[in-house]
Formats: structure tokens, C-alpha cells, sequence
């Protein structure tokens, strides 16, 4: 088996992208999880499940975490960010095989069986983490796993995307003090 060629960060960003559009980009009118109308739809799990959109987003969203400030851990709400924090875990192991990083995922609710958890991994209270999802409108979902982390003794303060629709997230992230941060805006995506 042969090694993933590891491009540059441009070619990276085109490469993803351009996956994204072939794969995950609908130009059709849909609502949204949010509620809101649409005229486009983006279903980044078709680009994460496969072998090199997991390559070039846990690559991607790697290097810029690695640009700003640590993180112990990575995480997200379940199910849209587990295929992007597994990516990013991932990307970091072929790195440095000895990387202190980890990753969890947050449930909608706390399971009614097993421990009960909410969150499930690599968490623990007092670590200082980044919330992960591939696309953002109002950031609704990783509002909540953000309440959720804090509340369990967790500090967010990183969040990152893949691609921000450009709507209401990046306004409500900053009511918390947080930045979004995103690889891909409204603006890299056809009119």
C-alpha cells in the first residue's frame, strides 16, 4: 500500500474543495436544521467518508489548530462532527504517534443506560477544548455541545469548521468570546 502523497496547504485547499463541490454541494432549495430556507445543500459526510476528503479535512483543520492556541482535546456534537474529529485524531497520530490530543463527541442527551454520559471519549473536566463541524449556520448544534462541555468542567476555546455558510454563527460564537474559524466561507461556493 502505497502513502497518501501529502500536498501543500494550497493544493490542499483547492483539492478539498473541489471534492466538496462534486460530492457534497446540492444547488437545490431545502430547509435546513436550523429552520431556515435554502437554495443550496451541503452534505459534507459525503466527502468525509471517503478516503482522501478524510485525509485533506483532518490535515487541513489539523494545521490550524496547530497554528493557534492548544488544545487537549477535540470534539463535536454526534453525529456531524465525529466523522471530522476522527479525521483530525487521525491526522495528528501520523504526525507525532505519541500526540497527547484527543477527541470525544457530544450526545444530544445523556444515554439512560451504561454511565449515562453525555459526552463519550477522550473528556474530562478542566481540559481546554476545540468544538469541530463541518458546516455552520446558525452554529445551533455546537452552541450546545459548547454548554454542554462547559457544564461538565470543560473550556472551549476554539471552534472550527470546514465550511461556514456565512449566516448568523460566527455573531453568536462571538457572544461567547470565541472565533469561528472555518477552512471554506459562503464566498468559495458557486453562486
Amino acid at each position: 500500500m502505497s502513502e497518501q502523497k501529502i500536498p501543500s496547504r494550497s493544493e490542499a485547499r483547492r483539492e478539498l474543495l473541489e471534492l466538496i463541490l462534486r460530492v457534497s454541494y446540492r444547488r437545490e432549495r431545502v430547509v435546513l436544521s436550523s429552520g431556515k430556507p435554502s437554495d443550496f445543500y451541503l452534505d459534507l459526510r459525503q466527502t468525509l467518508m471517503r478516503p482522501r476528503g478524510v485525509f485533506l479535512a483532518g490535515t487541513l483543520v489539523l494545521e490550524r489548530l496547530l497554528s493557534g492556541p492548544p488544545v487537549d482535546a477535540v470534539g463535536g456534537m454526534a453525529v456531524g462532527a465525529v466523522p471530522l474529529v476522527t479525521a483530525v485524531l487521525a491526522a495528528s497520530a501520523a504526525r507525532d504517534p505519541d500526540t497527547p490530543l484527543l477527541g470525544f463527541f457530544v450526545r444530544k442527551e445523556a444515554k439512560r443506560h451504561g454511565l449515562g454520559k453525555q459526552i463519550e471519549g477522550g473528556f474530562s473536566a478542566g481540559q481546554t477544548v476545540a468544538l469541530l463541524e463541518d458546516t455552520v449556520t446558525t452554529g445551533g448544534s455546537t452552541l450546545e455541545a459548547l454548554r454542554v462541555v462547559e457544564s461538565a468542567g470543560g473550556k472551549v476555546t476554539r471552534v472550527l469548521c470546514l465550511i461556514d455558510r456565512g449566516e448568523e454563527a460566527a455573531k453568536a460564537f462571538g457572544a461567547h468570546g470565541i472565533v469561528l474559524e472555518s477552512l471554506f466561507g459562503r464566498g468559495d461556493l458557486p453562486e
